[in-house]
């Protein structure tokens, strides 16, 4: 009989492992995600008068005067992105200059779409507008980081209501950031394992990431980082949650 591929192959494996992979999230603001919501923002949170569209740019200034504060104080790079351009190409020269075990690594900006509000001025005296969700054209912020738990990572935020981020993790890389704390040799694949100089302490490192471990790295970073909305807004309850967009799990 002939032997097949994984007959052949299995007595040369050295190293099996599976593993999370890369794990793309996007974190939303439940209540704002509707016209009645963002109304209530406006009037009842932050109290004005007449929810009008007027009120967006200063809340869209703060936030990016914030950005721009905090990229000059600790010295990031920031680099434009164009379209067509490969985001990671680009920042692997600076991750690859990077020489801090935690930090920003570069600030990349990008037009893209997203979905915001709209609004529309009602007929009528009295000064009233509905509003929409349309896709429209903003300044997006990808915050490259190097975290001490995930190693290399990203955020994206959007620079408009209702403030849209998207993060890409890897579960490789935290398990990496695990061994490396416990000093267990391992050499290292792109994206995955070699060779790992105890495989079942390997394993049991790659079965111990949970839902926990991604929370925390979001509200580390989202902390540390310029937040679109105020400690006061988020002790209101105007706080993202996470939800998943993307996860892929891999045998290597």
């Amino acid at each position: 009989m002939t032997p097949n591929i994984a007959d052949i192959i299995r007595h040369h494996v050295s190293l099996e492992v599976r593993c999370l992979d890369r794990l793309y999230l996007h974190a939303y603001l439940p209540t704002l995600q509707t016209s009645g919501g963002l109304c209530y923002f406006l009037h009842d949170h932050l109290g004005f008068r007449i929810p009008s569209p007027a009120l967006f740019k200063p809340i869209h200034d703060r936030f990016v005067t914030a950005v721009d504060r905090f990229v000059a104080a600790q010295r990031i790079p920031v680099v434009h992105f164009e379209r067509g351009q490969r985001k990671d190409d680009i920042v692997a020269d600076y991750r690859a200059r990077f020489t801090g075990r935690d930090g920003v690594v570069v600030l990349g900006v990008a037009q893209e779409k997203m979905r915001s509000f709209k609004a529309h001025k009602r007929p009528g005296l009295a000064v009233s507008f509905d509003f929409s969700r349309q896709s429209v054209a903003v300044n997006h912020y990808y915050f490259y980081v190097q975290d001490r738990a995930w190693g290399p990572a990203f955020l994206k935020i959007g620079t408009s209501l209702p403030y849209p981020v998207k993060i890409c993790l890897n579960g490789h890389e935290w398990a990496k950031q695990q061994l490396r704390r416990a000093r267990l040799a391992f050499d290292s694949l792109d994206n995955g394992f070699l060779a790992c100089a105890a495989p079942d302490r390997l394993q049991a490192v790659c079965d111990r990431l949970a839902p926990g471990d991604v929370q925390a790295f979001f509200d580390r970073w989202s902390q540390r980082l310029p937040w679109p909305l105020t400690n006061v807004d988020r002790a209101a309850g105007y706080q993202h949650r996470l939800a998943i967009n993307q996860l892929e799990a891999s045998l290597t």
